[in-house]
C-alpha cells in the first residue's frame, strides 16, 4: 500500500483557511484530516457540520473524520450529508461496537476504529477487523494538538500489521499524534500507511507544505 498522509485541520491558521485547503489542493495522496471533539470525551470542541459543509466544495482530498465523542452514533446521523470519505470512531466510546459498524457501513464509504496508546490491540476482535477499513493508532493522548509523540506506539503497529497480515486483512493502519520526520520512517518500516500530521506541516517556514509532506513520506 501506498502512504497516505493526513494533515491534520486542528493545526492550520483557521482565520485562513479556504486559502490553505488550496494549497494542500495542490499536492497529491493526501486526505484532510478532521478532528472532531465533543468537549465531553475530550476537553475541546472543534469542527461542526456548517464547517464541513463548505469544507466538501473547496477541498479535492478526501475528509478524513476521527469522532473524538461520547456518542459517535449520534455523530453518525447528523454527519451523513457533509462529504466525509471516512468515519473514525473511538472503541472507548462505544458498547457495541459491531451494530455501530454496521451503521457506519451503510452510510460512509470508509470505516475506522481508533484506539488510545493505553488501549491494546487485542481489544478488537479480528472477525471486526476483517468489516473494517483503518484502524487508527493514537500516538499521543488525544484532544490537543502539539503533543509529543509516544514511542511505545510503533511496537503497537508492528503487532497490528502482523495480525493484519496472518488474517489477510486489507485495513489501513494510520498513525495520528506528533508525527515528524524524526519518526515517520520507523512507524512505515513498521506497517503504517497512513501519517496524521498537524504542528509539522503547518509550522512549515514559508508555507512550504510539500517540503514537509515529502520528508514524512
Amino acid at each position: 500500500m501506498s502512504v497516505i498522509i493526513s494533515p491534520s485541520l486542528l493545526s492550520v491558521d483557521f482565520l485562513e483557511l479556504k486559502t490553505e485547503i488550496e494549497r494542500l489542493n495542490q499536492i497529491d495522496d493526501l486526505w484532510l484530516h478532521l478532528d472532531i471533539m465533543d468537549a465531553h470525551f475530550v476537553p475541546n470542541l472543534t469542527f461542526g457540520e456548517p464547517v464541513l459543509n463548505k469544507l466538501k466544495t473547496i477541498s479535492k482530498h478526501k475528509l478524513d473524520a476521527h469522532f473524538m465523542v461520547t456518542n459517535p452514533d449520534l455523530f453518525a446521523d447528523s454527519f451523513k450529508d457533509v462529504g466525509l470519505h471516512n468515519f473514525t470512531f473511538h472503541w472507548e466510546a462505544v458498547t457495541h461496537h459491531d451494530r455501530l459498524i454496521d451503521k457506519l457501513k451503510s452510510m460512509y464509504p470508509s470505516v475506522g476504529i481508533s484506539l488510545n496508546p493505553s488501549t491494546p490491540i487485542n481489544v478488537i476482535p479480528p472477525y471486526l477487523l476483517g468489516k473494517i477499513d483503518l484502524v487508527l493508532l493514537m500516538s499521543v493522548n488525544p484532544g490537543f494538538g502539539g503533543q509529543k509523540f509516544i514511542p511505545e506506539i510503533v511496537d503497537k503497529v508492528i503487532e497490528l500489521d502482523q495480525l493484519r497480515h496472518a488474517h489477510g486483512f486489507n485495513f489501513q493502519i494510520q498513525v495520528d499524534g506528533g508525527i515528524n520526520d524524526q519518526n515517520a520512517g520507523y512507524l512505515i518500516q513498521a506497517g503504517a500507511n497512513n501519517l496524521v500530521a498537524g504542528s509539522y506541516i503547518f509550522s512549515a517556514p514559508n508555507k512550504d507544505y510539500l517540503s514537509r509532506i515529502n520528508k514524512i513520506r
